[in-house]
């Protein structure tokens, strides 16, 4: 084997272009983005691109709420001062334009309620796709004029202003649970290991595939856009799949060792067995996630463009440069030693007991099991979708203040109005004064303001009463397009968008399952050899994911245990992409998981074993390397959720929950009771597809 006679000239070329992927991938940070969120194929990406390139129109950069205090905003006194404010404002480098209550001579639509409080907002000719200088020049004009400014008190939201906020506060907290996290899993990783030189292997995996991963993604930044959130997936999942796959090929090289076996043999069987189970779980990986790359938006497509990355480079990680090392280390691979019983795991223990347990009662264990599932999906119920706004932050925080000002005491959300783009609309009054008067009866439209004429072309701004992203603003927006319109009329807007997001994501979601199921089956028919079995997989998988969101929901949604995950403000729904992130992931590790136990469990079945001794002994000699991966990524993400943000809270607590779930009583107690009760029906295939799996 060329990696073991070869491993120095292996390992220095592996780590001279892993290294120089590395550098070359570390210019992908200045070409990352921070949106992503909408469909660049729906009517109203359409609508966006017709109001920027004919009408000039732009969203403001910063919305701001000045507040007069006693003093209606129209007093002479109030008046002077806010005019001055805002030259100041329009001062800001990359703002092009102001708009305020004052400066349209006192328009009703942006005063408040109580007429204490008007809008002012700030433009900027920036791109749709220029999001680090929309956030920029929010948290410049956040800086410089949120709070008190004289006799005003301002309080700023607005995309910019908000999309610095959210990222900020996401960059922030993420350093804060890695410097928690890191140290805490390298002491795991030590105990788990049983020895130092072990424990530093998962590091040769994750650093390669990070690196690795970089590199591939900043060759997609040449042609389409990233969102710079899949730097995250990119780090948690090659730690995380670092940890996986050096456990299973450092476990079984060490069983091999102390069977009495050379340190080029021992090499030769891991790679055989452990590295085969390897290369096939990293696939089902790869297709799962891929299936994010289905989805209309941005933002997804960068999560599924990052996974297939990392669990790429993961995989080669752990198949070249971990073998290398393996056969430079040989038996001193068990130096420094933390915890014997690490090094030399027993081949009847506690595991093989529990095994034997639950076959003697599978019936009552599968029912107990799935009534436990059940107690946790039920929840679920009450799920609902919406997408990421100002309320993912602390109720503390600036920007979340401003957006609460707003909702507080305005009747509509002129920020952010929803917009009718006629095309060819002159010469059509009747049709389109008719068309308009439907639009201001449906429920939740605050006004609609008069027509306003760019050529031959219409523009008309319906004022919502509810927020952008919310399931009411989609319920408006469906409302809308529902009435009878002109000929090529065009609905955009925030709200539009959204509501196109949502769409199109909820169109896309049966393909990507249909994908994910019908590939996972497969491979694992091909790994196996059984009908059985794949079907088993995807179905207890899809258990432990409806488990997992109907915890998800009963704290995100309902608002319970925030002393465990922290405070948060309760919306009533959940983000869309973070429930496919963790839903997509969650079963992607699940079945990563399925793959290391099925493995052992097969191997010792074609050596003779009946089926009850193959299941025990496959989870005496897998399970443990399971648990200790599953822990090790809970501890990762968990330390998400003491992020601010609501949506990586989220995220760390789904997948931390998910694969202890799945860790324990998925594969400690269903998966054995279920191949207790199938028995040999376990292996079974017809023979005209027996040629197509692989043998172990």
């Amino acid at each position: 084997m060329l990696v073991v006679r070869r491993s120095k000239v292996v390992l220095i070329g592996f780590t001279i272009a892993i290294l120089g992927a590395g550098g070359i991938g570390s210019l992908a940070f200045s070409k990352l983005d921070s949106g992503g969120y909408s469909d660049l194929s729906s009517d109203s990406a359409k609508a966006a691109t017709y109001l920027t390139e004919k009408f000039g129109v732009v969203e403001p950069v910063a919305v701001l709420v000045i507040d007069s205090g006693n003093k209606p905003v129209d007093d002479p006194e109030i008046s002077q001062a806010a005019i001055a404010l805002e030259k100041k404002i329009a001062q800001v480098p990359g703002i092009s334009r102001t708009l305020s209550f004052w400066s349209t001579g006192g328009a009703q639509g942006m005063k408040a309620i109580d007429g204490k409080a008007a809008f002012l907002f700030a433009y900027a000719n920036l791109k749709g796709t220029d999001f680090d200088k929309l956030g920029n020049i929010g948290a410049q004009i956040q800086e410089e004029f949120d709070g008190v400014n004289g006799s005003l008190t301002v309080y700023a939201s607005g995309s910019g202003v908000i999309t610095h906020a959210i990222n900020h506060k996401i960059e922030k907290d993420l350093l804060l649970a890695e410097s928690i996290a890191i140290p805490l899993t390298f002491i795991l990783l030590a105990f788990v290991f049983g020895a130092l030189v072990a424990s530093a292997m998962p590091l040769v995996v994750g650093v390669s595939a990070i690196l690795g991963a970089f590199f591939i993604i900043y060759l997609i930044t040449l042609f389409t856009n990233v969102s710079i959130f899949a730097l995250n997936l990119i780090t948690g999942l090659g730690l995380g799949l670092g940890i996986d796959y050096a456990l299973l090929m450092v476990n079984r090289f060490r069983e091999e060792l102390h069977a009495g076996k050379s340190v080029e043999e021992s090499i030769l069987t891991t790679v055989n067995s452990a590295g085969k189970t390897v290369f096939y779980s990293g696939l089902t990986v790869l297709v799962t996630l891929s299936a994010l790359i289905f989805f209309p938006l941005d933002f997804l497509k960068s999560f599924g463009y990052a996974g297939v990355s990392v669990v790429s480079l993961a995989v080669l990680g752990a198949l070249i440069p971990l073998p290398a090392i393996m056969a430079l280390l040989g038996h001193r691979i068990d130096k420094g030693v933390v915890r014997k019983s690490g090094i030399t795991p027993k081949e009847d223990g506690r595991w093989a007991h529990t095994a034997r347990n639950v076959m003697r009662r599978p019936i009552p264990v599968v029912i107990g099991s799935l009534l436990i599932l059940g107690i946790f999906a039920a929840p679920i119920s009450n799920i609902a979708f919406a997408q990421v706004d100002s309320r993912v932050l602390p109720k503390s925080d600036r920007a979340a203040i401003g957006a609460a000002k707003i909702l507080e005491r305005f009747n509509g959300f002129e920020g952010s109005p929803v917009e009718v783009v006629i095309p060819n609309g002159v010469g059509r009054k009747n049709q389109v004064d008719k068309y308009l008067a439907e639009v201001a009866k449906v429920d939740g439209i605050a006004r609609v303001s008069p027509i306003e004429t760019y050529g031959s072309d219409l523009r008309i701004q319906v004022i919502p009463s509810k927020a952008s992203r919310s399931l009411a603003a989609e319920q408006i927006i469906h409302d809308i397009r529902d009435i009878p319109s002109p000929t090529g009329t065009l609905i955009g807007g925030a709200a539009a968008d959204f509501t196109d997001s949502q769409d199109g994501i909820a169109k896309t979601l049966p393909w990507a399952l249909g994908w994910i199921a019908l590939w996972v089956m497969i491979l694992i028919f091909i790994f196996t050899g059984s009908i059985i079995l794949p079907i088993k997989a995807v179905l207890l998988n899809a258990l432990s994911l409806l488990a997992t969101l109907g915890a998800i929901t009963w704290i995100f949604i309902d608002g319970h245990l925030k002393w465990l995950v922290g405070d948060f403000t309760v919306t009533g729904t959940l983000d869309t992409g973070s429930v496919i992130l963790v839903a997509v992931v969650v079963f992607g590790l699940s079945m990563d998981y399925e793959i290391f136990l099925l493995s052992r469990i097969r191997e010792e079945h074609m050596a003779g074993k009946s089926n009850i001794e193959s299941v025990a002994v496959g989870l005496q000699r897998s399970a443990r390397i399971i648990t200790a991966a599953a822990l090790l990524l809970a501890v990762v993400f968990a330390s998400f959720m003491i992020s601010g943000v609501t949506s990586i809270k989220m995220l760390g607590f789904g997948v931390a929950l998910a694969v202890i779930l799945d860790a324990t009583l998925v594969r400690a107690l269903l998966v054995p009771a279920l191949m207790r009760l199938f028995g040999e029906r376990n292996w079974w295939a017809p023979k005209v597809l027996r040629r197509f799996t692989i043998t172990h």
